[in-house]
Order: structure tokens, then sequence, then C-alpha cells
């Protein structure tokens, strides 16, 4: 209860992030950037070397995602180091596709003219907000959702809280103050 109430506490420390950008035109990553893959998949990679699990919650439509897209994804810092430590599951929240995950099968939500899948409700604790990262443990279990858009130094900060296990006796403030990170 404690490592989740720490993880909490650093989610909050750094979940609104800077907001102060204008939307730019998506850059396309090459071949060699973030390997992205389905639940299905990374949940047959988890069986074989299991690993931490970064989840990029997007919507079509969300301009932070698109931003979030073509900055954060495309640093090569962050990439080396997500490929390197994590499976990293891009998911759209309006997927009409079934989703089997940890047993379940989850559905799209039709709500008026648009909707939800019932996995993104889940894993977002009902708070249905753009772009959001996801982490998981090993066993998949889910650590903590942290909402918002995250430029490459805070992001990196966050996800060398969490693949270093720091999150289990540590705060993110602590942790973030001797982190000396490689995106400058």
């Amino acid at each position: 209860m404690m490592k989740k109430i720490l993880f909490v506490a650093f989610i909050a420390s750094v979940g609104m992030g800077a907001y102060s950008f204008v939307n730019p035109t998506p850059k396309v990553a090459d071949k060699d950037g973030i390997h992205w893959m389905s639940w299905s998949e990374m949940q047959e990679a988890q069986k074989k070397e299991p690993r931490k699990v970064v989840v990029d919650v997007y919507t079509s439509w969300c301009g932070w995602c698109k931003r979030m897209e073509a900055t954060t994804f495309t640093n090569p810092v962050i990439i080396k180091y997500v490929n390197d430590n994590f499976y990293a599951v891009k998911f759209d929240a309006e997927t009409h596709d079934v989703i089997h995950f940890n047993g379940h099968d989850y559905k799209y939500v039709s709500q008026g003219n648009s909707g939800y899948n019932e996995l993104a409700a889940q894993i977002l604790n009902g708070q249905l907000s753009y772009p959001t990262s996801v982490y998981f443990d090993e066993s998949l279990s889910e650590l903590a959702a942290d909402p918002g858009y995250k430029d490459a130094k805070t992001f990196e900060a966050i996800l060398n809280f969490v693949a270093s296990n720091s999150y289990k006796n540590s705060k993110f403030e602590d942790y973030q103050k001797g982190f000396a990170g490689k995106v400058k």
C-alpha cells in the first residue's frame, strides 16, 4: 500500500506538466523508434521475459497526444530506454477492438457520437484523460496512471524511477533531485 501511495504522490507532482506548447504537426517515428506492441503481443512477450510495461493511452483527436508522439516518443534517449527496459503498448482509448487482458475481455462502450474501450476506463480509474501513461510491474499489476503531456526530460526521469524500482522506497521529488538524466 505504501508503494502505491508513494507512486501516487509522484504522479501528483508531475501530473499536469507543461501545457504551454502549440500543437505541432506530428513527426512519423522511423523504423528505429519505440517498439510499440499490441496488448496481446505484450502479454506473449511477458510470458517469455517479464518486464515492466508502459502504456501510452491516447485518442486520434488529442492534440497533446500528437505532441507527445512527435517530441517525447521520438527522442533517441527515450526510445533506447523504453526499448531496453519496458514493453511499450500504444493504446487508442476509443478502439472498437475487443481486448483480452489479464483474463478479461474489454469491449467498446458507445456514448452518443463517440465512446471508449472498457480497458481504458479501468486502467485510467474512470478518469478518461489523454494522453496518460500507465505503468505496470512485471506481473502486470498496475502501478499508476500518470495523466498529461510529458516532455522528454520529465518522461526520462519517470521511466527511470519506475524501472529502477525507486517508487518502492522513495518519493519522486527526492529521486528527481538526484537524477542526472541524459536528455538535456
